[in-house]
């Protein structure tokens, strides 16, 4: 079942020291800026409740993961500052991630495509279905993933990054992902992935929640800067998004 709302929904569910945040979005399980700046304060928060262990990140159905930022505002913006402060939708959200001080588990059920793959890059350990193919089309329309490359390029490596970017038109498997570590595992069905997601989160939940927070610590070392690089990368991307060539690609793909 998939949400109807135009600014999609979120939801989180507390239990056994496990949240479960799901987002969804009638167009794919994109994102457009509300629902990105609700799940960075979500994020946050249940970082901070000392009742959570562990965190599980999810979309709603069975499709797509997340087709990234919303197309509709891509469209519509005509200004720096608004470019900007699109692009810092995922920025904000992956520093969440980054600094909210719990792991947090990824079940990846579908195919994702550019901000998408960065939320998926921004999870400590990310599970999978065979069907979570994935894609960075940014180049097609005049711009480039450069606020998720950080998460992205620190899970897969740069080389790999470089290959996702590059051939912006095709899609990636699930097995390529988890061959380059954006997966830790694929399953056959939504069920099975389901399922080990259930497990593996209750084996996180009841470990030391000390051990927990000071290894997400550790896994996050060398990060610190992200908060203004982030920021830069989105001006870059808001820069570009101007330009009469994302202009008239844009203006394809709508029609």
């Amino acid at each position: 079942m998939t949400t109807t709302r135009e600014q999609g929904s979120l939801y989180t569910h507390i239990e056994n020291n496990i949240a479960t945040i799901e987002f969804g979005h009638p167009a794919s399980n994109s994102f457009p800026s509300q629902l990105l700046q609700r799940l960075e304060k979500e994020l946050l928060l249940v970082g901070k409740n000392n009742n959570v262990h562990v965190i599980v990140l999810k979309s709603e159905g069975e499709k797509a993961f997340c087709a990234g930022a919303s197309f509709d505002e891509l469209v519509a913006i005509d200004n720096l500052v608004d470019g900007k402060a699109f692009f810092l939708g995922f920025a904000n959200v992956l520093n969440a991630m980054r600094t909210c001080g719990k792991l947090i588990i990824g079940s990846v059920q579908g195919k994702a495509v550019g901000g998408g793959v960065g939320l998926i890059a921004g999870c400590d350990y990310a599970l999978a279905t065979e069907h979570a193919a994935v894609k960075l089309s940014e180049f097609t329309i005049g711009i480039g993933p450069f606020v998720i490359e950080p998460a992205v390029s620190r899970k897969i490596s740069i080389a790999a990054t470089s290959e996702l970017t590059l051939d912006a038109t095709n899609w990636k498997n699930a097995y390529w992902a988890k061959e380059k570590g954006l997966y830790a595992k694929v399953f056959e069905t939504q069920k099975e992935l389901e399922k080990e997601v259930e497990l593996l989160s209750e084996k996180l939940a009841s470990y030391n929640i000390n051990a927990l927070t000071e290894m997400k610590k550790a896994l996050w070392i060398g990060t610190e800067n992200w908060d203004t690089l982030l920021a830069e990368r989105a001006e870059v991307s808001g820069n570009l998004v101007l330009s009469d060539f994302t202009k008239q690609a844009l203006s394809k793909f709508k029609k």
